[in-house]
């Protein structure tokens, strides 16, 4: 598709544009595209949903979601999240990038970054995971991949978006800290690290206003704080109030309000309530974005066949080995008796999510075929699909074939999942479990074939603890993208040997879960009750079992840690920490090893989780290599957000810096000290005797002024003083001989 290469001069154009078209450049022209000024040479551009691969609608489609143009489809976050691997999103990234470049599209809907704060939510499958230090790091590689071919991106959805239900209207009351260490965090460092072009601000509100009206979250924090330079976005369908949302900062609304919004800037401008000024700075950053788009030379297309290839390699990486007894896998290729493939999604793949992120694939692997091309000449394979993916109740005919299948056959092969109407856009799912036929198939083949593997298809996760006992042998495919029937058939039979790890806590029950009884809330308004402590930070803080944990991933060789050193490269408010250690590749595989690690602050001023992740590293090595592994944990591995300080600090003390396979598989530790900053409450009138007593020369102060009256010998260090550490100061003052007053603390306090 030709390009037509475009040179705005933005600052001349400002003067020429009427305020009418100024005004109307903050609007969509249409589903997908921006607003042309055609009298100025301005273009429209294409924006287009992903983020897993491109969904371009032909122009006649409009919002169909059904019809779209031919794409690579990768696996969506739920699978690459797994990875671990930031280098592989770069280069999902640079292939979407040149696919978008091919079709003309200037801006691709993604990342969704938001976290997995319930695995019920129907979205979870676009989102990457339960930590915010993954899922930033991995879409940080992601944007900068799309963004190297001169694609823009869009980091959504902007902010606390972590369920369907009432999700254009639902309030999500939680508070500043929550917000800052567990639902912006992702967001902070994609936007510092990569400078998405875009940020699309979500449906929800956040403590009663909504995300596209919070000028406290589209300006002060995403521009002020945080230096993003680029364009604020509406989800499509999201402005409820147009002059508010330009007033706090979302320039471009989308899709088109058919004149609606235009005329509401326009209205607001005319009666005072918005200037000029802030309308020439959203149609600026407009218009930076069309001539950002318009820099690129025009690609004639893309080569599919080593698109597809990637999406094997990628689809082989997202692949997590839950459960190996008795190293059932790798199957053998050559020798054994018949392998009994069983599942209907063995044959018909569910490869992708529903809604707005649907793909048509330029190709797509079966798991079945993948495995019949894989074994052709050597072991038999028997199939039979078992149940209908959608089917509400068993089919005798089918459930028998299985089981014959099952006993005629060495192993049994069974691909179970989610159906497409259990999780999706739009709505949450109802509970975490496996369709209830599936899992009586499952009890089936298990009393006939000791000799079961099961593989699931699902991008959410699901309860296993009800079944898993039947299956020696456990992968979480998710979804997979459409090469995740070749990447399956490779990993089954140790063409590959996997190296996923969770993303996301699989729990032994729904009721396990931290956020039961305030999701998805009611009466508009959802609330965050559980805090800082959603995924493996609940579970592992209330040493909860749970089926496999954050982490949590087997190979088909072992890793041996060790020689471990924890270096100090810096101190104080802003420390640099350097972990070292050797990785050895024990086996006799070459295999890949994700090495986590987890920082704990057993002592703290604030509840704390009893550890985070703090750093990462995937490291690939031949059987009985060694490597020695390198990961640098900044500031923030050490630091919580300081509610009254507004800012992030590092308290002085003992912290634990843990090396493991997962959250659980702890396999070296060692304990530093560092001497922090200032995390002493910022003093004013009305701040507690303890608070006083916390600072040294506040505690200097206020004690001088006690030891002049007699109060002061009933109050320092007295049972009765300790009664009074939450008592203000200002109402100490008051007490009868006191020996000073408010303006004494006044005083005090300006001198400081």
């Amino acid at each position: 598709m030709a390009e037509t290469r475009v040179q705005l001069d933005i600052e001349t154009l400002l003067g020429q544009l009427t305020l009418e078209e100024k005004a109307s450049l903050l609007d969509g022209s249409d589903f997908w595209h921006t607003e042309p000024i055609e009298r100025l040479g301005v273009p429209r551009i294409m924006v287009s949903d992903g983020p897993h691969g491109l969904r371009k609608v032909a122009a006649s489609e409009d919002a169909g979601l059904e019809h779209s143009e031919h794409a690579t489809c990768f696996p969506p976050a739920a699978g690459l999240a797994s990875s671990w691997d930031p280098a592989l999103a770069l280069r999902v990234g640079e292939a979407l990038g040149v696919e978008c470049r091919a079709a003309g599209v200037a801006v691709l809907l993604g990342p969704g970054i938001n976290m997995k704060r319930s695995p019920l939510c129907g979205r979870n499958f676009e989102y990457f995971s339960e930590d915010p230090l993954l899922a930033g790091v991995l879409a940080s590689a992601w944007v900068r991949g799309v963004q190297s071919h001169g694609v823009g991106t869009s980091l959504k959805h902007f902010a606390a978006n972590n369920q369907e239900a009432d999700r254009l209207r639902v309030s999500a009351e939680v508070d500043e800290r929550t917000l800052r260490e567990i639902y912006l965090a992702a967001f902070e460092r994609v936007v510092k690290e990569a400078q998405p072009w875009t940020v699309m601000s979500s449906y929800n509100r956040i403590n009663g206003t909504y995300t596209t009206e919070s000028h406290w979250l589209l300006t002060e924090v995403l521009r002020d704080e945080w230096g993003f330079e680029g364009l604020v976005v509406s989800d499509w369908a999201a402005v409820d109030r147009r002059a508010a949302a330009l007033a706090a900062g979302c320039d471009l609304e989308m899709p088109s309000s058919g004149g609606v919004g235009t005329g509401a800037i326009l209205d607001a401008v005319a009666a005072g309530e918005l200037s000029e000024v802030q309308v020439d700075a959203a149609a600026t950053r407009v218009l930076a974005l069309v001539q950002r788009a318009g820099e690129r030379e025009a690609l004639p297309g893309f080569d599919q066949d080593a698109h597809h290839e990637l999406a094997i390699e990628a689809a082989g990486a997202s692949i997590v080995l839950l459960k190996n007894e008795r190293d059932l896998l790798p199957l053998d290729r050559h020798h054994g008796g018949p392998v009994a493939v069983i599942g209907e999604f063995a044959r018909t793949p569910r490869f992708q999510g529903a809604g707005s992120s649907q793909v048509n694939p330029t190709r797509l692997e079966s798991p079945l075929d993948a495995l019949q091309s894989a074994l052709a000449g050597g072991r038999e394979l028997l199939f039979a699909p078992g149940f209908e993916i959608e089917a509400e109740q068993a089919d005798p005919q089918l459930v028998a074939e299985a089981v014959q299948a099952a006993q005629q056959a060495d192993v049994a092969v069974v691909f179970l999942g989610l159906p497409p109407s259990y999780e999706s856009e739009g709505w949450d799912r109802e509970h975490m479990d496996l369709p209830a036929l599936q899992v009586e198939l499952l009890a089936q083949i298990a009393a006939v074939n000791p000799n079961v593997v099961v593989v699931l298809s699902n991008g959410s996760a699901v309860v296993t603890s009800a079944w898993d006992r039947h299956a020696p042998a456990l992968v979480e495919g998710w979804l997979l993208g459409q090469a995740g029937g070749r990447a399956l058939a490779d990993v089954l039979l140790g063409v590959v040997s996997p190296s996923g790890k969770l993303a996301e806590t699989i729990p032994l029950k729904l009721s396990d879960n931290p956020a039961v009884g305030n999701f998805p809330g009611e009466n508009h308004v959802v609330r965050y009750g559980e805090g800082l402590l959603i995924g493996y930070r609940w579970y592992d803080s209330r040493e909860l079992e749970v089926s496999y944990p954050f982490g949590h991933g087997l190979s088909y060789t072992s890793f041996d840690y060790s020689d471990l050193s924890v270096r100090i490269l810096e101190d104080g408010a802003q420390p640099r920490v350097e972990v070292a250690l050797t990785l050895t590749n024990g086996g006799a595989r070459a295999a890949a090893e994700v090495v986590q690690v987890y920082v704990s602050d057993p002592e703290a001023a604030v509840y704390r989780p009893s550890q985070e992740l703090g750093g990462f590293s995937k490291v690939s090595l031949e059987p009985g290599a060694s490597v020695r592994v390198i990961v640098e944990l900044d500031q923030r591995a050490f630091a919580y957000w300081h509610s009254a300080r507004a800012e992030w600090v590092v308290e002085g003390g003992e912290f634990q810096v843990r090396i493991g396979a997962s959250s659980r598989d702890i396999r070296l530790s060692e304990t530093i000290t560092l001497s922090g900053g200032d995390v002493s409450v910022p003093l004013e009138v009305d701040s507690t005797y303890g608070e006083f007593l916390e600072v040294p020369d506040a505690e200097r102060w206020l004690h001088e002024q006690l030891r002049k009256t007699p109060l002061g010998e009933a109050v320092i260090g007295t049972h009765l003083g300790k009664m009074l550490l939450t008592l203000p100061v200002s109402r100490l003052s008051r007490f009868p001989g006191a020996g000073f007053t408010e303006a004494d603390i006044k005083a005090y306090l300006a001198s400081r």
